[in-house]
């Protein structure tokens, strides 16, 4: 196996991203001013700035007077709006490792999450990385300031595909962690039991998080592509076994099918955004379109 060449994320690509808006749908916790409502009540609010009104905002703060003096549209903006904490969990274990043309899912993941972060720290929030395999390998709390920007790229260009993992357990793990209301953000493959990964999920919603949940899958493992016996390895414990897939593609693509479905609906029932992505998309194209749809 040739060497494994060392990652740098396309910080122009991660640019172009972080130009779009992630709104928190519900209240978050937090004391700086953002773009997010905050869930307590019962303190003073003072005028902080203006800024340009986005289609869902609240109408209730449109200055009008503003409107009528320079026909655009500017909302007020208060202290008791927030700022948001954003945790941003990713899946190196070893079936992230995979392609079969061009950069793995684990490089796709990381350019992701590295979009995720400025994206977050431009809007006024602040973003946070947690790495995972069958355990938590790092833990970067959320942060605001733009040198911790450089801190999380420092640790995605560092990231290697590590074990196999069971991720609803070492999602439990991670959700006793994160205590203050936040926005948690799954990238990940999702292959595991599909009732462990919603209890995992869960945790994090019972606990007030709002959570997105971004499942990377390369076009081979949507498709199938292979008509003559091939050698399949496993994707984290190395094992192989020669298959004609002939016999199997039929019953492989409805398990698959089976799979991302009840995770799909599962994720829908929990109230957790759920956004499947093609490694054969550009992330930073995924992303906008998903970003799109969310507003």
């Amino acid at each position: 196996m040739p060497p494994r060449k060392e990652r740098t994320i396309d910080r122009r690509t991660v640019g172009k991203i972080s130009r779009l808006q992630l709104r928190a749908r519900s209240a978050v916790e937090g004391y700086y001013t953002g773009i997010h409502k905050s869930p307590y009540h019962g303190f003073n609010v003072e005028f902080a700035e203006y800024r340009e009104y986005s289609p869902g905002d609240d109408l209730r703060y449109l200055d009008w007077r503003v409107l009528a003096k320079t026909n655009h549209m500017f909302i007020k903006q208060f202290e008791a709006e927030t700022n948001l904490s954003c945790y941003i969990l990713l899946d190196a274990s070893g079936s992230m490792d995979f392609s079969t043309a061009g950069e793995t899912r684990l490089d796709y993941a990381c350019g992701l999450a590295a979009s995720l972060s400025l994206l977050m720290l431009r809007q006024g929030d602040q973003a946070g990385l947690v790495v995972f395999d069958n355990a938590v390998r790092s833990f970067i709390p959320p942060r605001g300031n733009a040198r911790h920007f450089g801190a999380i790229v420092d640790a995605l260009e560092r990231v290697k595909p590590g074990n196999d993992t069971h991720i609803g357990a070492v999602l439990h793990e991670i959700a006793e962690r994160v205590r203050r209301r936040s926005m948690v953000i799954v990238i990940s493959d999702f292959f595991d039991d599909v009732d462990a990964l919603l209890n995992g999920l869960q945790h994090f919603r019972h606990r007030r998080h709002e959570v997105i949940v971004l499942q990377l899958l390369d076009d081979a493992e949507v498709d199938f592509p292979y008509d003559r016996i091939t050698l399949f390895e496993g994707m984290e414990r190395g094992e192989e076994v020669v298959v004609d897939p002939r016999i199997v593609a039929e019953g492989y693509r409805a398990r698959l099918r089976q799979h991302l479905e009840s995770l799909r609906r599962g994720c829908t029932e929990k109230n957790i955004d759920y956004e499947r992505m093609q490694l054969s998309e550009p992330f930073d194209k995924a992303l906008t379109a998903y970003l799109g749809r969310r507003r």
